[in-house]
Parts: C-alpha cells; sequence; structure tokens
C-alpha cells in the first residue's frame, strides 16, 4: 500500500503552516513534504516533526527570487555560485531534519535560442549537487513541470529528465515523478512510470486538470496506486494539491483507500 505524504505548502491553507504539522499527524499521515523550509529555523521544524511523529520526505533547495517569480536557478548561467551556496544551505537544513531527498528546481528558460547554454550550466549544477549530497547520503530530484502552470520552465518531460540524470551519471539524481505535470503534458501515465522506474526518486499526485484531491478528474488513482505497489514503489507519495475545500473533510479519498486496505 502506497505510503503518503502531506504537502505543507498546499495542504492545510487554513492553518498557520507550523500549525499544519499536527493537522497533517490528526490526519493520519505520517509524513510531511513543502517547498521551502528557509522561513523557519531547522531545530523548529524538527521539533514539529518530533512532537508529531512525522517523517520529513522533500523539500526544495532555495529558488532564487520566488517573490520575484523566479523559479530555480539550476539552469541559470552566471548564478552558478549562488545556486552552490544554497544547495549548502539545504544540505544543512536537511542534516537536523533527517531528509534525504531534495528537489532542485531548474528555473525559466527565457530564451528558447539559449537552451544549450542553460543545459550545460544544468548539467554543471546537477553533478556539484549530486556529489555533495552523495556525502552525505542525500538524493537530488529534479522534476519536469508543465508549462500551463509554470510558463517557459525548463524541464516539461519524463524523457527529458531521465536523459539529463543519465548525462550526469549520478547514481543518486533521480526524477521526481508527479503525475499531474505528467497528466497535462503526455498523458499515458502507466507506461512512463514502467519505462522509467528505475530512474524515479518521488512520486506526487494530484486531480487533473484543476490540481484539487485525487478523487476526481482524468486521472484514476485507484488504479495507479495498484501500479506503484506492483512495481515496488516503497517511497513517499506526496500530496501535493490545493484542496477544494477543507483539507480534512476532502481526505475521504484516502480514508476509503486505506479501508479497501
Amino acid at each position: 500500500m502506497p505510503r503518503f505524504a502531506a504537502n505543507l505548502s498546499m495542504l492545510y491553507p487554513e492553518h498557520d503552516f507550523l500549525d499544519r504539522f499536527a493537522a497533517a499527524r490528526a490526519d493520519g499521515f505520517d509524513a510531511v513534504e513543502y517547498l521551502f523550509p528557509y522561513d523557519h529555523r531547522a531545530e523548529e521544524l524538527r521539533q514539529r516533526l518530533d512532537d508529531n511523529g512525522l517523517v520529513q520526505a522533500l523539500f526544495n533547495a532555495p529558488p532564487g527570487d520566488w517573490a520575484a517569480g523566479e523559479r530555480g536557478i539550476a539552469s541559470l548561467p552566471g548564478r552558478e555560485g549562488e545556486f552552490r551556496a544554497g544547495f549548502q544551505r539545504a544540505l544543512d537544513y536537511a542534516a537536523v531534519l533527517k531528509n534525504d531527498r531534495i528537489h532542485v528546481m531548474a528555473g525559466l528558460l527565457p530564451d528558447p535560442a539559449r537552451r544549450d547554454a542553460h543545459h550545460a550550466v544544468y548539467l554543471e549544477n546537477l553533478a556539484f549537487a549530486a556529489a555533495q549530497a552523495a556525502q552525505v547520503g542525500v538524493t537530488v530530484l529534479l522534476e519536469p513541470i508543465n508549462p500551463r502552470d509554470m510558463p517557459g520552465f525548463f524541464l516539461n518531460r519524463q524523457d527529458q529528465g531521465q536523459a539529463i540524470c543519465r548525462e550526469v551519471g549520478a547514481a543518486n539524481l533521480k526524477v521526481q515523478f508527479d503525475c499531474y505535470h505528467c497528466q497535462i503534458v503526455e498523458g499515458d501515465i502507466e507506461s512512463k512510470l514502467r519505462r522509467d522506474f528505475a530512474g524515479i526518486g518521488h512520486i506526487q499526485i494530484a486531480g487533473v486538470p484543476h490540481r484539487h484531491e485525487p478523487d476526481l478528474g482524468e486521472v484514476n488513482y485507484p488504479y495507479l496506486f495498484g501500479v506503484f505497489d506492483e512495481l515496488g514503489y516503497d517511497g513517499w507519495v506526496g500530496c501535493e494539491y490545493r484542496p477544494r475545500g477543507d483539507t480534512s473533510a476532502g481526505l475521504e479519498w484516502l480514508r476509503e483507500w486505506r479501508r479497501a486496505g
């Protein structure tokens, strides 16, 4: 049976961020993930995890100036020093939070004619991050993101992500497989999971097309949960969706799945 992690950047918006840990625990989650931890001291977050018996499943490396619209800097020429310093900060947080997955956002491609230059920087930065992370048992993740939600994002397709991992050649560099993004860009989710399973380091879910609970829309998640089990996936499945209403009330899909299991 899949193990689910609550994405606290999206779930429980009715609570202040630090109170979302307890809310997730009360709803039966055993792990949490979120975009960024850096607005809080690592020790404060560690205490929330410990108080609620939760595992930290995933967070992102610093993305540049998020408020100004940046969505990662790993592929941006001229930002290599900032990327390396930011990734070290992520590793410092990971050590305190006992987190073994860090997602590195590629960033936006302002001019398709410069893709080759961005690609070269991306490979260099990922190789650096993977080497540093390997020393402390951390896996680095890259994620294809659909261009509808994030126009201009450097990486959109699963095969692109897997090809980049092969180019870098680091055993601890994997693809973060977000079923929501994959369905929007490519569809045929099951075949992508089977084709790329060895290179997948984390899975996330959300309903398509509106990114609400995974109980409505184009994707048959109970079927995919069976595929996860058949493939032997034993990592966390991140619930990265926007609740239609109250988060806890909207978790009936999860309660039904647990009862059926």
